[in-house]
């Protein structure tokens, strides 16, 4: 009866300790990610993207759509920014982070009328 206690607490650790490593793991979105998205004319398109965390608040994200853009990027509370060159001009995108690891947003390049859209799903 004694180690009764014992195993509650062993078992709470254990939960607790795996739902602090699932929130960590969910925290910043890193590796792979299947891309959707939307141009400002209704089209759409697809491709990959790849995230890199190289310090506790910046990374560096890849995305090849047909053409390969780089850039740096980085999260606020469930906001997750990016900003990338495109033909020349800036542009940013902004990202709501969602509970399963996707992010959902918007993007804007200037010098062009209207923005677009876009989806990363992590690859598994």
């Amino acid at each position: 009866m004694s180690s009764l206690p014992l195993v509650k607490r062993a078992l709470v650790f254990t939960l607790c300790a795996a739902s602090c490593a699932f929130a960590l793991a969910q925290s910043n979105p890193v590796g792979r990610f299947q891309v959707q998205g939307r141009n400002p004319d209704g089209s759409s398109y697809g491709g990959t993207a790849q995230i890199s965390w190289i310090s506790n608040t910046t990374c560096r994200i890849t995305w090849n759509t047909g053409g390969t853009v780089r850039g740096i990027c980085m999260r606020s509370g469930s906001a997750f920014a990016a900003s990338y060159v495109m033909g020349g001009e800036a542009g940013l995108a902004i990202y709501e982070i969602k509970p399963d690891g996707s992010l959902d947003g918007s993007w804007t390049i200037a010098g062009q009328s209207g923005g677009g859209g876009e989806r990363l799903v992590p690859t598994r």
